[in-house]
């Protein structure tokens, strides 16, 4: 029985760590997508991300307009980039944006 709640709380330990808090503010970041770097803001409050907002980019509009719109609120829903799928026919473009985050909630740590 002990080792059954242990097990279970370990288990638990392990899905909380996974959902990271991150400390509030505001935080800047930039990462490579396929015509220029794509720099990102990402707003955390609560301990969770609120907000991303993409800054500067060079990338075709077209084409990183479908990674703005789907990837965006699954990476806010996430509370992070971890099992956020690239756009088809816009991965270097959501690669870009992925690693802009990152690099911004690496700062948030």
């Amino acid at each position: 029985m002990l080792k059954n709640i242990i097990i279970a709380a370990a288990a638990f330990a392990v899905a909380a760590g996974a959902q990271a808090a991150w400390k509030d503010g505001s935080y800047k970041g930039e990462g490579k997508g396929r015509e220029s770097q794509i720099e990102v803001q990402v707003d955390v409050k609560g301990g969770k991300i609120a907000a991303i907002q993409v800054l500067k980019h060079g990338e075709t509009e077209m084409i990183i307009a479908a990674p703005i719109e789907s990837m965006i609120p699954e990476i806010i829903a996430k509370n992070g980039v971890e099992g956020v799928e690239a756009v088809g026919g816009a991965t270097l473009s959501s690669d870009g944006i992925k690693a802009a985050v990152a690099d911004a909630l690496s700062k948030a740590k």
